[in-house]
């Protein structure tokens, strides 16, 4: 016999906050994690409303706290998930298949705040022609990098997304100057993207975020943080995924020192592009 939907709703109500309460997060921090706002879940864990979540959020709740959604519901009392977990690190191979994963934790991770450091330049920042510059020695197949590039660019002009990107400063510099790695690139397609950047920094902002640290100062490898769901470090020709939520809240630790140690704050970002523009060329 199903079980009455205020009994229900109950029992969801009293799983949720022992769910809140072994987090150790504050309300807003737990709101984020399950991909809700602090007013959604304010009503959620109402005595006067009982209200059950819609199905995505019940299952943001199973799968970010590892608990099933039999037992957040009071339909089961084994609290935990029957399904094999996914394992707390994995490795994903950069190949020459048809795309990489990149685009798919993207797609995952929709409604939350993704949080990056380039291993370069950020991706969705990149013209055409320095894609083919910077990645003719890459092993994934040039058509595909563009693609996962306006890929890209496309999720940071929804406006439900939002992106802080964390990067060094001396890496524009370096562009700017033609050294390193951008020797070779003609001056002409440095000034070109330079000037992309600015462009993109202002219209996309404030949903994209660009903070300039001192690489001289602070050291970051390049990784992405997926909200709370996952976290990528990119270590050359693979991924190392990491799905343990104290393991991301970690790495989200060291992106919140790298933004503590900005030097140029994304209002500022685009201006800062233009003085270089306005230096060098």
């Amino acid at each position: 016999m199903p079980m009455p939907k205020r009994e229900t709703g109950e029992i969801f109500q009293k799983r949720l906050q022992q769910v809140l309460h072994r987090s150790g997060l504050n309300k807003a921090q737990f709101a984020e994690s399950i991909g809700v706002n602090r007013s959604a879940l304010a009503q959620l864990l109402s005595d006067q409303l009982l209200r059950l979540p819609r199905a995505e959020t019940l299952a943001s709740i199973a799968s970010t706290y590892n608990v099933s959604i039999d037992w957040l519901l009071g339909l089961s009392q084994d609290e935990h998930v029957s399904s094999a977990v996914s394992s707390a690190l994995e490795i994903e191979q950069v190949t020459n298949g048809e795309h990489t994963q990149l685009g798919q934790w993207h797609r995952d991770a929709m409604g939350y705040k993704i949080r990056y450091v380039p291993s370069n330049l950020p991706d969705s920042l990149m013209i055409e022609a320095v894609i083919a510059y910077e990645r003719q020695y890459a092993q994934v197949p040039l058509e595909i990098r563009k693609l996962e590039t306006h890929s890209q660019l496309a999720y940071n002009r929804i406006d439900e997304s939002e992106m802080e990107v964390c990067m060094p400063l001396q890496r524009l510099k370096l562009l700017a100057q033609g050294v390193g790695i951008w020797e070779e690139l003609p001056k002409q397609l440095r000034r070109q993207q330079l000037e992309h950047i600015k462009k993109l920094l202002h219209d996309l902002y404030p949903t994209y975020r660009l903070f300039l640290y001192d690489g001289r100062k602070i050291f970051s490898a390049p990784l992405t943080l997926f909200g709370s769901k996952r976290a990528v470090i990119y270590v050359g020709d693979m991924y190392v995924v990491i799905n343990t939520l104290e393991e991301i809240r970690a790495l989200t630790r060291h992106f919140d020192r790298l933004i503590r140690n900005t030097e140029v704050n994304p209002h500022e970002s685009a201006q800062f592009v233009q003085a270089l523009l306005e230096q060098y060329f």
